[in-house]
């Protein structure tokens, strides 16, 4: 049976904010929250970008049964990977069990301000390769002496373990990351805007190189009756559709490139969905067509809180109910 995440995005809303909209999310009826993790956000002048793994704490104290995945935190430059098992463990721990771990390969507007290099993804996969035999020993407990390319580790050990497996899933938007989540992950994160590529490109690759593989289908939506609102509540998110976003460090650069596109083009690159129906139709086919495990509802909204609780009452039944 499909469940049904939240998302909760560090680049909009401030961590205070965010707890508000874990609990709201668990009244309303989700089963998850997907909670992204930013060092900057897309832009540079309505935006935040609280530190996830902090949030997240908070959310556990203030939530009952919600689970919780990082969506998604990169383990190859800023932290150590065996330092994110360790943030994992802990989170597992204050979760009472509810944490799940989500990765991906990045964008070096997380990583360039730090003055890391941002290599090219066949660098970056080998270095994923690495992280995720280092992360999924130590979870599962192991001390753990490993000399690989990229990463060393001298008999490291998690000593606040977590109180059940934690799966990890890897993001993945093609083949090649389908492959490696087959092979060393639990299943995949996946951003869907054609539902038949993402099956062709992800899905099939991944189940093809996995027994019972776990899909976390995600898709963007915003909640606006026309292009002039769609536009006010995308302004936090304009740069991640501009160009060379995975290359920038500065959000204002991406603020720029965003601000001189058409309006409509920026727009047009997501679905507009007001009433409950229309949000319902945006992702019925994430279900029927890709049979994901887990979708993500990913809105934008000039109310959050009540957009929250609407999809609560008048979404979330209708889509258990597909």
């Amino acid at each position: 049976m499909t469940r049904f995440a939240y998302f909760c995005g560090h680049e909009q809303w401030h961590p205070e904010e965010l707890v508000r909209h874990a609990r709201l999310a668990e009244a309303a009826g989700f089963d998850m929250l997907m909670v992204s993790e930013h060092f900057h956000p897309w832009v540079d002048d309505q935006s935040a970008a609280g530190f996830a793994f902090s949030t997240i704490g908070a959310m556990a104290e203030a939530t009952d049964v919600i689970e919780f995945t990082t969506a998604v935190t990169t383990p190859l430059f800023r932290f150590h990977p065996a330092v994110v098992a360790q943030a994992a463990a802990t989170l597992d721990r204050l979760s009472g069990g509810r944490f799940n771990l989500g990765v991906g390969t990045g964008e070096n507007l997380n990583e360039g301000p730090l003055g890391y290099s941002f290599p090219k993804y066949a660098e970056r996969a080998a270095r994923m390769r690495e992280a995720l035999e280092i992360m999924r020993r130590l979870l599962d407990g192991e001390k753990l002496s490993f000399d690989g390319d990229f990463y060393k580790t001298d008999r490291a050990k998690l000593y606040s373990p977590p109180v059940a497996r934690v799966p990890i899933y890897l993001a993945a938007g093609g083949p090649k990351s389908a492959s490696l989540a087959a092979e060393l992950a639990d299943g995949v994160i996946t951003s869907v805007k054609d539902p038949a590529e993402t099956l062709r490109r992800v899905v099939d690759p991944l189940r093809a190189g996995a027994n019972d593989p776990t899909v976390l289908a995600t898709r963007w939506t915003l909640h606006a009756r026309d292009d002039d609102e769609a536009w006010e509540v995308l302004r936090p998110w304009r740069g991640l559709r501009a160009p060379g976003r995975l290359e920038a460090v500065d959000p204002a650069e991406l603020r720029e490139k965003a601000d001189q596109l058409p309006r409509e083009e920026v727009v047009g690159r997501y679905t507009l969905a007001y009433e409950p129906e229309v949000i319902i139709d945006a992702y019925r086919p994430l279900i029927d067509e890709l049979e994901a495990d887990v979708v993500t509802i990913q809105i934008t909204s000039r109310d959050q809180e009540d957009l929250i609780r609407m999809l609560g009452s008048d979404v979330l039944p209708a889509l258990r109910n597909n």
